[in-house]
């Protein structure tokens, strides 16, 4: 046993123990999922489908990992006599990590394709989930002691980002290299080059990640709340246990609605849009780039508001984008099959970044102390078992809809002739995605019960990406100058009633704050610092605003975004309200007007923009409105328009934005208003 005391738990862990063990669990992740990358996906399937495989065996692979949890349960019994939760993890996953040899060496000792080939495979792959299952409760429970509470956000979020550059550079690499293997040899050496990349992965990968599993300090086992228990009391705790039984029930029909269709991508881009292996392996490091760029932003979001709030806007986002797999064929592939796939994985790196974060946690936050082992295995175990019938199912239904179809067509009928457009098209894999949409709304209701303490509305999420009150949020920087959905109508997308829409104008409008406050922060210094912001917003907002149409109608959104983002340069740069708000008014009201944007409505999304980033940043509330109607004076005397119905609109603004903040702020900014202007608005409530 002394060979082993490394994996034995500490009766204290110190401050630079947790600093250690929390650097050695990042690192971990990196490594682990870095290898999951290229023994999963696009990878596993083209692997499956060269051994032989059907789309219900491609389906039972996908199921299998999932399914397998169903070890947990005997494992909390393990976990709990045993309780040395290190040991059992580490040894468990260096034995699922070391069967991945095996997995690779297949074809070089079956006969392939074969049916021997492919069961062989899934044989390797249900011990593979045995080991997988042991190791995930007793980590599970070994994380909730851990880390502390209020850092879960901030440290999955950095975890996430290290193991998802990782990810990327290990897959792209491994699918380069199998593309180049597949063009030099002949078509029965292929299959090599998956043995190759799995081998490269086991070894160097797979195996460093027990390693620094082993190197992360492990706290002594609290004693459970009521001691004693059986392992049928433990295992029926968290169902008796009314809010964490709600969130069970979620996790347990978010697993199935999603895998039924997620595990069936990588098989529709290979075969029925006949992608090679590289473009499908770009396509999803593209979604994992959006997926490190929005970690940092939900894993704020998850501190500040709770994970329950997060996790709706998310499940949403992914919804939209399972169903909008639909359209990528017209029954087959056509103009807009790549511009629509090149759009979908960008939001499901952004969806999937909110909830990969929001599953790890919500069930560490509801797990009450002492009794995390039994509660979070209930939790994984209920993601398992529906992300295990989810592609089960699916390999069932994508067989049967094989040779099915459904077309609806529009169709013109004159004296001469006869036009037929094809609406949609649902065919093979499409009925997947149409029935995961409409499971996954029926799952969506299901969040709503659940309980979190500190919870916000999902509603709460949205105004701090659309329209951010005071002291919600400081949206974090490093958002990059995409343009997420270039021709995004707020108020069309406001009125639809489509799950999802609303989180993608989130995103959006964090996407213009972001632009203007890069602009900004590029030209601060300098004496012609307004004509260079002017230049600067038409160079990075052209894209956002390039729409002429809806200019008009979007005005003042879109003005109010691009200022907002403007304000929250001060963050990263020494400059005082006066040296900021005039020139940024300024810029920004001239570069809209270029745009097509009427003056009077660009001063009054500025003024609005200038209030709410001014909250945001701590700014002085009062010096901000005295700066900013100043502007408008000087903006409508350069421009040779009124002064005072540019004052005017500049106070609605003001006063919009204020109201949104509270009334406090509300009271704060009329104290700083001119006589006529308080006056006109006064007028305006009586009517």
């Amino acid at each position: 046993m002394g060979l082993l005391s490394f994996l034995a738990p500490k009766p204290t862990i110190s401050d630079k123990d947790l600093s250690n063990g929390l650097r050695w669990m990042a690192l971990e992740g990196g490594f682990s999922i870095g290898f999951f990358s290229i023994t999963t996906s696009g990878f596993l399937a083209a692997f499956a489908l060269a051994l032989g495989a059907n789309n219900l065996q491609i389906g039972i692979l996908a199921a299998l990992p999932f399914a397998m949890q169903i070890v947990q349960i005997p494992s909390i019994w393990l976990v709990e006599r045993v309780r040395r939760r290190k040991l059992i993890a580490v040894s468990s996953w260096f034995s699922a990590q070391l069967l991945w040899i095996p997995m690779a060496l297949i074809p070089l000792f079956m006969d392939v394709p074969g049916k021997g080939a492919i069961s062989v495979l899934l044989l390797l792959m249900t011990f593979r989930g045995i080991f997988s299952a042991i190791c995930n409760t007793a980590w599970n429970g070994w994380i909730r002691d851990l880390i502390p509470q209020t850092i879960l956000g901030q440290f999955f979020s950095r975890r996430l980002v290290i193991a998802t550059v990782m990810s990327m550079l290990f897959s792209l690499g491994a699918a380069f290299f199998v593309d180049f293997w597949e063009e030099r040899v002949v078509s029965q050496e292929m299959i090599l080059g998956y043995v190759y990349v799995f081998l490269f992965g086991a070894i160097f990968l797979g195996m460093a990640s027990p390693v620094m599993m082993a190197l992360i300090p492990e706290p002594l086992m609290q004693p459970a709340p009521v001691p004693h228990m059986s392992l049928k009391e433990r295992l029926v705790a968290p169902l008796r246990d009314r809010n964490f039984r709600r969130l069970l029930q979620f996790l347990l029909f978010w697993g199935f609605a999603s895998n039924l269709a997620i595990p069936f991508f990588a098989v529709y881009m290979l075969v029925r849009l006949g992608f090679p292996l590289a473009w499908v392996i770009g396509f999803s490091i593209l979604s994992q780039v959006f997926n490190i760029i929005f970690l940092r932003v939900w894993g704020h979001y998850v501190d500040r508001f709770g994970s329950k709030a997060v996790l709706s806007v998310c499940v949403s986002i992914y919804l939209l984008v399972i169903l909008g797999w639909i359209f990528t064929t017209m029954p087959e592939r056509y103009f807009l099959t790549i511009p629509l796939i090149f759009i979908l994985h960008i939001f499901m790196g952004i969806a999937t970044a909110g909830v990969n974060i929001t599953i790890a946690t919500i069930g560490l936050k509801l797990a009450p102390q002492g009794e995390a082992t039994s509660y979070l295995a209930g939790a994984s175990l209920a993601v398992n078992v529906g992300a295990g019938l989810g592609p089960l199912c699916g390999g069932f239904l994508a067989d049967f809809f094989i040779n099915r179809q459904l077309n609806l067509t529009l169709s013109w009928m004159s004296p001469d002739r006869i036009i037929e457009l094809p609406a949609l098209s649902i065919i093979g894999h499409d009925f997947l995605f149409a029935i995961a949409f409409v499971l996954g709304l029926t799952t969506l209701s299901m969040l709503s019960v659940i309980k979190e303490e500190g919870e916000v509305s999902r509603d709460v999420i949205l105004k701090s990406l659309v329209f951010p009150a005071r002291d919600i949020s400081r949206p974090p920087s490093a958002v990059p100058q995409y343009n997420l959905i270039s021709t995004a109508t707020f108020g069309y997308l406001r009125r639809f009633p489509l799950p999802g829409l609303d989180a993608v104008l989130g995103v959006t409008a964090y996407q213009i704050a972001e632009a203007a406050k890069a602009a900004t922060s590029a030209t601060i210094r300098g004496k012609k610092l307004t004509t260079r912001l002017v230049k600067a917003f038409e160079r990075r907002l052209a894209r956002v605003w390039k729409t002429k149409a809806v200019l008009d109608e979007h005005a003042v959104e879109i003005t109010r975004e691009a200022t907002r983002g403007a304000m929250h340069v001060v963050d990263e740069k020494p400059i005082s309200v006066d040296e900021l708000i005039e020139p940024v008014a300024t810029g920004i009201v001239e570069a809209s007007k270029k745009a097509g944007i009427q003056p009077m409505n660009g001063i009054k999304g500025a003024s609005q923009g200038v209030i709410q980033g001014a909250a945001e940043t701590g700014l002085d509330l009062s010096e901000a409105t005295q700066r900013i109607i100043e502007a408008a004076r000087k903006i409508a005397e350069e421009m040779g328009i009124s002064q005072e119905e540019a004052i005017i609109q500049a106070a609605r603004g003001i006063l919009t934005a204020a109201e949104e903040i509270g009334p406090e702020a509300a009271a704060e900014v009329v104290d700083n208003l001119p006589e006529q202007v308080f006056t006109e608005h006064e007028q305006k409530d009586a009517k």
